[in-house]
């Protein structure tokens, strides 16, 4: 019996250790961060990431799945992938902008913030819980993942040189896109339900040989933005086939209602045309 209430300590901890990580990015973005802090923080993100990632499949593993887990990791998602991120963006690109740079930099926050809470409600009205092979939104580990790549990627690249001020505008426009993306309705794959096949062994064939390529031909920072924005254009293109079909079918389905109701208009009048002769003889003369 005590050995089962430890197995209900045990996500916990990823989600505690993923919260740590985004207080210690915090710390480092704090005052006049330099650089390297900030790569530091990026990192620290990272790693809030990796233990994320863990928490939910060994709760899965060791069936110890409770309401209070997930409050616990909404909390811990809103500290590390939230204020976390959009402090350190801020400070990396977003601080010379003045009041929008602040106001975008929050606004990743309070979106991200609505997007954990719309899932909880979702995840309390589904009788299996948040599972499922969809996430409504872009996901806010995601959405900060783009964010931690891009600042990690220029810093090795640049050799820890600050952002120069015609990046600043690009930073701030695709921070507001994600930003949008996290409270949107674009469904993005949870692969919770992956089982090894050939078809998967081949997908991350095609991804490995991509980051060599990639890491080969440009620079291995860039490794990591590529499998982010692949995840993201992923869910655009995604919803927009699903969206193209749904129109499709409606399309269809309100040609075949008016052929449909032109049919029964069709017969009405038919119905309803006056015979030719009656047994009183002729209707017309």
């Amino acid at each position: 019996m005590k050995l089962r209430k430890l197995m209900f300590v045990l996500p916990n901890l990823f989600t505690v250790t993923s919260i740590f990580c985004g207080f210690y990015a915090i710390t480092l973005c704090s005052g006049e961060a330099e650089p390297v802090q900030l790569y530091q923080a990026a990192l620290a993100i990272l790693f809030a990431m990796f233990f994320d990632g863990f928490d939910g499949r060994v709760a899965r593993l060791t069936k110890t799945q409770s309401d209070f887990g997930m409050q616990l990791d909404s909390l811990a998602d809103v500290m590390s992938f939230g204020a976390a991120p959009a402090l350190l963006v801020y400070k990396w690109a977003l601080a010379p902008m003045g009041f929008w740079g602040l106001f975008i930099s929050f606004a990743f926050m309070a979106c991200g913030a609505m997007r954990l809470a719309r899932f909880n409600v979702l995840a309390m009205r589904n009788p299996h819980g948040g599972g499922g092979g969809f996430f409504v939104g872009l996901p806010i580990p995601l959405a900060a993942g783009v964010l931690v790549s891009l600042i990690i990627s220029h810093h090795v690249a640049s050799q820890g040189e600050a952002l120069s001020d015609s990046a600043r505008l690009p930073v701030a426009v695709a921070v507001g896109a994600l930003s949008l993306l996290m409270v949107s309705t674009v469904r993005y794959r949870t692969f919770k339900d992956a089982r090894p096949s050939r078809k998967l062994a081949l997908v991350f064939m095609v991804m490995a040989l991509t980051g060599a390529f990639i890491a080969q031909r440009f620079h291995p920072a860039w490794v990591l933005v590529t499998y982010f924005f692949a995840y993201l254009l992923m869910g655009l293109v995604e919803s927009a086939v699903s969206v193209r079909s749904r129109l499709a079918s409606r399309k269809v389905g309100a040609v075949a209602a008016v052929a449909v109701a032109a049919g029964l208009d069709e017969d009405d009048d038919e119905d309803s045309e006056p015979n030719a002769t009656t047994d009183d003889g002729p209707a017309f003369l």
